[in-house]
């Protein structure tokens, strides 16, 4: 029995990322039918089984999963490695690596973050909620920042501040002229939503059900973006956390009586990590502007 080559244990490794091995040949830049024999070889050395196949979908096993967590703490510190040291070749003395929901919660703590570590380069991806998860748990990213609570063992959740929900409206929409409405004048109305699984939507959603209305999806996007431009376009109306609300010449904010709704921004990291300082650093400035609101 011999110990595994490196190329055998990357094949694994990128198999796993991708969930297929032709996915994992184009990551590695190399041929299926070698991703294919590494694999092979594993099992046949070593006498285990890493993944079942279902056809062409390929899952872990549980001797997989095990050994995945490894192999990707291995791949992950080497990629952290590389980033590392580019970020030093430009003068930089250390890396911060952050996934976000969106801009708007994310870059006053960088700016704050920055201002206090100077030689410290951050680098920001965006994505959506189980994105931002997936990231942290691959330790892709250091930190993690998203609008809920995570309920998993091996992660550390630190809850920063609760955002209220607003619903805006195109300034030719007839609901624009009034100076006030209840959630009922909401009912039926034509909305523009995030695509299903935003939390912006499902706590909208909740909260109008919880108070017996219901409004309807006209049209869906994947970026806030993209629901501020369609409800300027006449669209429908639209709603997003307060702190994602850009005033727009072409929009307006509701005001609605009984709109008592809120996402929670929340900050993210590994449970093992952190202790690191870079990360600690981080989290101890979130405890900070945490304890400044009210």
């Amino acid at each position: 029995m011999h110990l595994s080559s490196s190329a055998e244990l990357r094949a694994f490794d990128a198999t796993a990322r991708c969930g297929s091995m032709s996915a994992a040949a184009r990551l590695l830049g190399i041929r299926q039918p070698t991703v294919s024999a590494h694999i092979a070889s594993l099992e046949q050395s070593f006498g285990v089984e890493l993944f079942q196949r279902h056809g062409r979908r390929i899952v872990l096993t549980g001797f997989g999963r095990l050994l995945h967590e490894i192999t990707q703490r291995i791949y992950r510190g080497e990629e952290q490695a590389v980033a590392l040291l580019l970020a030093a070749r430009q003068g930089y003395q250390g890396l911060l690596t952050i996934g976000a929901i969106g801009p708007h919660n994310v870059m006053p703590m960088v700016k704050r973050f920055r201002e206090q570590n100077p030689t410290v380069r951050v680098v920001v991806a965006v994505g959506d909620s189980r994105e931002v998860v997936h990231r942290v748990l691959d330790q892709k990213d250091d930190i993690g920042i998203l609008l809920h609570a995570v309920d998993d063992e091996r992660v550390h959740c630190l809850p920063l501040r609760k955002q209220p929900l607003v619903v805006f409206a195109p300034t030719t929409h007839p609901l624009a002229r009034c100076e006030t409405l209840t959630l009922s004048d909401l009912n039926g109305v034509e909305f523009v939503l995030r695509e299903d699984g935003s939390h912006t939507r499902q706590v909208f959603e909740s909260g109008l059900a919880a108070a017996g209305v219901k409004v309807r999806c006209s049209v869906e996007m994947g970026s806030r973006e993209a629901v501020r431009e369609a409800v300027a376009q006449g669209l429908g109306l639209g709603v997003v956390a307060r702190t994602a609300f850009v005033p727009d010449s072409r929009v307006l904010e509701l005001k609605v009586e009984g709109l008592n709704m809120h996402t929670h921004v929340h900050v993210i990291c590994l449970r093992e990590r952190k202790e690191a300082a870079l990360i600690k650093g981080f989290l101890e400035l979130v405890g900070e502007l945490s304890a400044r609101r009210p």
